[in-house]
């Protein structure tokens, strides 16, 4: 079974592994920002660390279609916006024009995802 592929129980194995890396990366990026300072970092730290529980839920319970694209927007909007912080505070410039705001309106586009999931109609 690739990672794109639900497991039997219908949980997205990609969506929990990507859990697991937004945990991992917080921990570590929350240490970083301790000992070397920078904003940036920190915040990043935070997004990342309170959004992996998300990806954890929506992978294991995956209940239809529009909880697991939510989930992969609220993902694609996270890199982006952690990305673009941490660019500013490790390589001193953006990432590129507008990341920071184009991931944080697809982390709003996300979590609006999300909470239609809980009226869409439910896989069988």
């Amino acid at each position: 079974m690739s990672l794109a592929e639900q497991s039997p129980t219908g949980g997205s194995r990609f969506l929990v592994l990507m859990a697991g890396l937004c945990g991992a990366a917080g921990v570590a990026l929350s240490a970083a920002a301790a000992h070397r300072g920078g904003a940036f970092t920190g915040t990043a730290a935070s997004f990342l660390l309170m959004h992996a529980p998300v990806f954890l839920a929506a992978g294991l319970l995956a209940v239809n279609r529009v909880l697991r694209t939510g989930a992969v927007v609220l993902l694609v909007g996270l890199l982006l916006f952690c990305g673009d912080l941490l660019a500013r505070d490790f390589l001193g410039s953006r990432l590129f024009p507008m990341s920071a705001p184009i991931g944080g309106t697809l982390l709003i586009v996300g979590w609006l995802a999300i909470a239609a999931s809980a009226v869409a109609r439910q896989r069988s």
